[in-house]
């Protein structure tokens, strides 16, 4: 039987707020355990909760940067449950009146468009979190997240495979740090992921029944866990069995999903409207300000490059993937004058490929866009060849200065002079009569044998396209 995947994702981005969603109290990461848990976070008898306007700023923020809709009027809810590192008994959290409703991201996957939509984003609180290292067959609670702002940003169940997932993800993960409200970092769980997955016959148009894999913090478990998960189900149901709705983990050393406990619907968790806190009301006047200070989107930046730029959709995407990078390219064809497709191509090939050896995000760059446009404006004016600029990016990556003093220090100027190259050519020539012969006789690789001693007697400084040009005409003269 021919199955088809359907995956619906629910990302816990934390909001970068300087403290909590209902508290003062700090939420830096890395903190000495409880000492970022005030009153209010431990629920001591007596505290009330009172809402962080920054939060809900940057919650309307993303929902403005993918097109939903802002409610005007929002409603707080306690969803009960009780785990050890949830110090009320309940989590406040918004149900039926979230504070963005609908939108949808678009995404690449390659280099076709797809538009995920989303079902709401709503604000909520962190919970405090389990330790079971080090505590001899006991487990400690660190209340320092207790309290931390998250929004859960969730879609409608429109990906249809991992590699659907993953590029949302990536998109979304992309969005938040773009429009700066969470730093995306999953190693500190800025940014997790839960996959509700779930199998049906192809054609079918009832889901079948859906397991929540949960807490994926990398893109790579994320994608692992979701192939894993849809092999499992659909073994299960070809073995006559039945999948069971419920909670599983993803165990990265095994690379499989482990059962963590049944699945509870809405109901089990006895929403209701929270009664110390008000109804939340956003004024039209705050919405509209939130939208004059968000940046140009990721989208309209890619289809402005393809524009004006002529660039292909890959190469826009790739260029947008971050803000960093979109910046980095906006600095340095500004110092270029132009120049867009060189500039494009040697981030995405040069730069991105030291950048990836060295494990180093664009911002930590050794070489500065302002640098590189030193070093391509040589290219343009033919003063190096390609060989010799990677050479001098090498030189500049390794700190030996900028492109002009390693090009003189090295002696790297480029051979343009007609009259020049020849001579040197002529000389090429007479020396390589065979290869002559055989050009003239059709063989096309021994035209290329004479591009290669001609630049070999240039010293790798001769102007390829000057020597190709020269070679026809006296080969063909």
């Amino acid at each position: 039987m021919d199955w088809e995947t359907v995956i619906g994702i629910e990302t816990h981005a934390q909001l970068s707020t300087a403290s909590k969603i209902f508290s003062g109290a700090a939420t830096q990461f890395g903190a000495a355990p409880n000492v970022q848990a005030c009153a209010v976070d431990i629920a001591l008898p007596g505290v009330l909760p009172v809402l962080n306007r920054a939060a809900v700023e940057k919650a309307v923020r993303l929902g403005l940067a993918v097109g939903a809709q802002i409610n005007r009027r929002s409603v707080f809810a306690r969803k009960n449950y009780f785990y050890p590192d949830l110090p009320k008994g309940y989590q406040i959290s918004q149900y039926e009146l979230p504070v963005v409703q609908g939108g949808s991201l678009p995404v690449m996957i390659k280099d076709v468009a797809k538009i995920v939509k989303l079902t709401r984003a709503h604000l909520e609180e962190d919970a405090g979190k389990s330790l079971h290292e080090d505590f001899h067959g006991l487990s400690g609670i660190d209340l320092n997240r207790a309290g931390t702002p998250l929004l859960e940003i969730v879609t409608e169940p429109d990906m249809r495979s991992a590699e659907e997932a993953v590029a949302y993800a990536k998109a979304l993960h992309a969005l938040v740090r773009w429009i700066g409200i969470c730093d995306g970092n999953m190693q500190e769980g800025s940014f997790r992921c839960d996959a509700n997955v779930s199998v049906r016959p192809k054609g079918a148009q009832v889901l079948g029944t859906r397991c929540e894999i949960k807490n994926l913090n990398s893109f790579r478990f994320l994608e692992e866990a979701i192939n894993y998960e849809v092999r499992r189900q659909i073994e299960l149901l070809e073995d006559g069995g039945s999948v069971v709705q419920e909670t599983r983990l993803y165990d990265p050393e095994r690379k499989q999903t482990r059962s963590m406990r049944s699945k509870e619907d809405a109901h089990d968790y006895r929403y209701f409207p929270d009664p110390d806190l008000l109804p939340l009301v956003i004024s039209a006047e705050t919405i509209e300000q939130i939208r004059s200070e968000l940046p140009e989107l990721p989208q309209a930046k890619r289809e402005r490059y393809m524009r004006d730029y002529q660039l292909s959709p890959y190469d826009a995407g790739v260029l947008t993937s971050s803000r960093e990078v979109a910046d980095f390219y906006e600095n340095l064809i500004q110092a270029l004058g132009g120049g867009y497709k060189l500039a494009s191509s040697w981030i995405a090939g040069e730069l991105f490929g030291a950048l990836k050896r060295a494990g180093l995000e664009i911002c930590q760059s050794p070489i500065s866009s302002g640098q590189l446009a030193g070093l391509l404006q040589r290219i343009q004016n033919n003063a190096i060849n390609g060989k010799q600029a990677k050479e001098v990016f090498d030189a500049m990556w390794n700190g030996e200065g900028d492109a002009e003093a390693i090009i003189l220090a090295r002696g790297l100027t480029q051979i343009s002079d007609a009259r020049e190259l020849e001579q040197i050519i002529d000389g090429v020539l007479a020396a390589n009569l065979k290869s002559v012969e055989e050009y003239r006789a059709g063989k096309e690789k021994a035209f290329n044998a004479l591009v290669g001693q001609a630049m070999k007697a240039t010293k790798g400084n001769g102007n390829p396209a000057q020597i190709n040009g020269i070679l026809k005409k006296k080969l063909e003269g």
